[in-house]
């Protein structure tokens, strides 16, 4: 009998331990991890690191707090081989020189407002004009140029960055105090899930979104126009010649803005159309077929047919810019001293709608006061086989 007590003892002890031990494990599997180094120095003397996320299934994530940008990553093919599938640099002096965005969180206002101007509770603000007539991406210096605070966390979910950073009031021509804050997370379902929250001291447009080119062939070697797009959009907002929304919410049926079945991204974008020729090709916001869902949808799903890689997107957002590289054109020379040539690569930028504070029927970007903006984002890679 005593002999028995002592074993179920030991029995009990076990099992305690056993449960403590995975309460208290909280962080991902082992293979999971997020590294930091250093990066370089800005112009201005800040320093920059580079954050290494890397998930149980080898999927690897390198971002800078340098404008948060994406410089690398790194999914298999069908076959299992690795590579890099999003456009960029090797060095943080070439991101200052001169770039399209590569990567980078684009704000305080993703995508262009017209004439650089808008009205806000009776007040018009005048923002920088830096795309022809208009503003685009936060203007001069947007978020995309500054040097976010940054810390990694390990978390049960995956591994973690999270980027901060302060836009003073009348920053870019933008009223109030913006504290931003942006995640990326790396999850062991290979999934890359971007989150972004705000909140501010006094009425402001806010649109983030990010800027990452894709291409799923792999390292920037060729053109993405067989890429093999589905978006679940029935309808778009068709542009001026400026790329400024009309403010038409217009079908995309019948028309080579319809993308509702998996249709080659070269497919007809040297057709003879108004639109096409206002964009030189596709860069146009696309309307989501979210209906009364407020949370999380499939918004994009794309296929590169010779790797199998597959990418989707899924988002909280009402919109998505399509963008296939039109005005990349052979004078960038990327990581690896690859040339981009046309349309090397494509954006998938969850975002509300351009112009939306000239446009009243249009989502509201307005962020006000006691109110938090939230939104996600979830970049999801497979393979088709």
């Amino acid at each position: 009998m005593e002999r028995l007590r002592l074993i179920l003892r030991f029995v009990l002890v076990a099992l305690v331990a056993a449960i403590v031990g995975c309460a208290e494990q909280e962080g991902p599997p082992p293979s999971a991890n997020v590294s930091r180094s250093p990066f370089g120095t800005t112009e201005s003397g800040d320093s920059v690191d580079v954050f290494t996320m890397v998930n149980a299934n080898g999927l690897e994530v390198r971002a800078t707090n340098y404008g948060g940008i994406i410089l690398s990553l790194r999914v298999p093919d069908r076959e299992g081989n690795f590579d890099d599938v999003v456009l960029g640099y090797d060095d943080l002096a070439a991101y200052e020189a001169d770039s399209p965005y590569f990567g980078a969180i684009v704000g305080r206002y993703g995508n262009r407002i017209a004439n650089g101007r808008f009205t806000l509770d009776g007040t018009t603000y005048e923002l920088a004009i830096n795309n022809g007539p208009n503003h685009l991406h936060g203007g001069v210096k947007g978020f995309d140029k500054v040097v976010w605070e940054a810390e990694s966390f390990d978390t049960h979910d995956g591994v973690s960055v999270v980027f901060s950073y302060t836009s003073a009031d009348g920053e870019e021509g933008y009223p109030g105090t913006l504290a931003a804050r942006v995640t990326y997370m790396l999850t062991d379902r290979d999934e890359l899930v971007v989150d972004y929250l705000g909140t501010t001291d006094k009425a402001t447009p806010v649109n983030l979104t990010q800027h990452t080119y894709f291409n799923l062939a792999g390292d920037g070697r060729r053109d993405v126009l067989d890429h093999e797009l589905t978006l679940n959009a029935q309808h778009y907002t068709p542009v001026d010649e400026t790329l400024i929304p009309t403010g038409a919410i217009a079908p995309v049926a019948g028309t080579p803005f319809d993308f509702t079945a998996s249709t080659a991204v070269g497919a007809r974008i040297g057709r003879d159309d108004e639109q096409l020729r206002a964009g030189g090709g596709y860069d146009h916001n696309f309307v989501l077929d979210r209906g009364d869902d407020s949370g999380l949808i499939l918004a994009a799903r794309v296929v590169e047919p010779t790797t199998g890689r597959v990418l989707e997107v899924h988002t909280t957002e009402p919109g998505l810019q399509f963008y296939s590289g039109n005005f990349l054109d052979g004078t960038i020379t990327g990581k690896s001293g690859r040339v981009y040539e046309r349309r090397y690569g494509f954006c998938l930028e969850t975002q509300h709608f351009p112009d939306s504070p000239n446009q009243a029927a249009f989502p509201s970007t307005t962020l006000r006061p006691g109110e938090e903006y939230r939104s996600r984002t979830v970049f999801v890679f497979g393979v088709d086989r």
